[in-house]
């Protein structure tokens, strides 16, 4: 585990570092970014407060589908927040965790060959204003906690989560993952990759951790990529 003070991005560097061999279970820590980026090339907001963090995964033949360790993820930073802030959040499809609706915390998945960075960033401190979503922080929800101490809970539950997710398979960590995200039924909004718009009712995930969506023709889709939003008023 490596803290610095100030990087581009905590991806980017293990990506780099993975390349060169860097080993299964390294961490990148970094207290603050000058290039943070979450998903589809958005800009990750990465003051001075907030934990930004990437670990390294090196995929196995036996291993589940490489997407779903963002299964994985969402449990252990779900998991840590909950320390500070038991009860009060919920896992959103396919990489935040929010608090009454709001985003506290986003993964990123970034691949090379058999390397998979994971990041993660919680708002601790600060959080954005974005225009698209409703975002908070730790400190907004009256919980003053140090960056360090979701990092030292993230990481060991990391750690674990990953060993079940290898050893016990796929189907445990789906259902440890529903049981900690907003109820079946509950309204959502998807922005295809191709940026359609489609609107249904959460129904859960199918066998491989893909979202599934009831139709308001009584019909299924699963959805496999694209932003999902909770459709305000729910």
């Amino acid at each position: 585990m490596r803290t610095v003070a100030e990087t581009g991005s905590t991806n980017a560097d293990l990506l780099d570092a993975a390349r060169h061999g860097a080993a299964e279970g390294s961490w990148l820590r970094a207290e603050r970014q000058t290039a943070g980026r979450g998903r589809h090339g958005r800009d990750w907001v990465s003051p001075t407060g907030n934990l930004y963090a990437s670990t390294l995964v090196r995929l196995r033949r036996s291993d589940p589908p490489a997407p779903t360790l963002a299964l994985v993820a969402g449990i252990a930073v779900q998991e840590a927040v909950s320390v500070f802030l038991p009860g009060a959040t919920r896992l959103k499809w396919p990489n935040d965790l929010l608090a009454d609706g709001a985003k506290l915390a986003g993964i990123l998945l970034e691949r090379a060959d058999d390397a998979v960075v994971v990041g993660i960033g919680v708002n601790i401190a600060h959080h954005p204003d974005l225009s698209d979503r409703p975002t908070t922080s730790l400190a907004d929800r009256g919980e003053a906690c140090d960056a360090t101490l979701v990092f030292d809970v993230l990481r060991e539950g990391f750690a674990r989560w990953l060993a079940r997710w290898r050893g016990e398979g796929l189907a445990k960590i789906r259902a440890r993952w529903l049981a900690d995200a907003h109820p079946i039924g509950t309204p959502l909004s998807l922005r295809a990759p191709d940026g359609s718009l489609v609107e249904g009712l959460f129904d859960g995930l199918d066998p491989d951790g893909a979202l599934t969506l009831r139709l308001a023709g009584g019909g299924r889709r699963v959805i496999h990529a694209g932003d999902v939003f909770l459709i305000r008023g729910t």
